[in-house]
């Protein structure tokens, strides 16, 4: 993926460069439905069920907030993990999706 090309916020775009230099990059996927700027979906290359929703917008200069999503839907944290930094969003996405 050419993270340049996509049309997302700038911040948005340093997360996914971040993540790729980390990790490599097949390592997570891009949920390409997801359209609103400021916001992208990651998940597994496996397990498109377990994700993390991660959005700049209503958030402070370069902090973002994600929300985690699981194969059961009741057990999904929305809204609880806000104004982070790039690093607090890189451990949570590592947490969440890679471990």
């Amino acid at each position: 993926m050419n993270v340049w090309a996509i049309n997302k916020d700038m911040p948005l775009k340093l997360l996914l460069l971040e993540l790729v230099h980390r990790y490599g990059e097949n390592t997570l996927a891009l949920n390409t439905r997801e359209q609103h700027f400021q916001a992208i979906e990651l998940c597994t290359l496996n397990d498109h069920s377990l994700s993390a929703y991660i959005y700049t917008f209503a958030q402070g200069p370069e902090r973002y907030g994600i929300d985690l999503k699981y194969p059961i839907p009741a057990h999904n944290i929305v809204g609880e993990n806000e104004n982070l930094t790039l690093d607090q969003t890189i451990e949570i996405i590592s947490i969440h999706l890679l471990s």
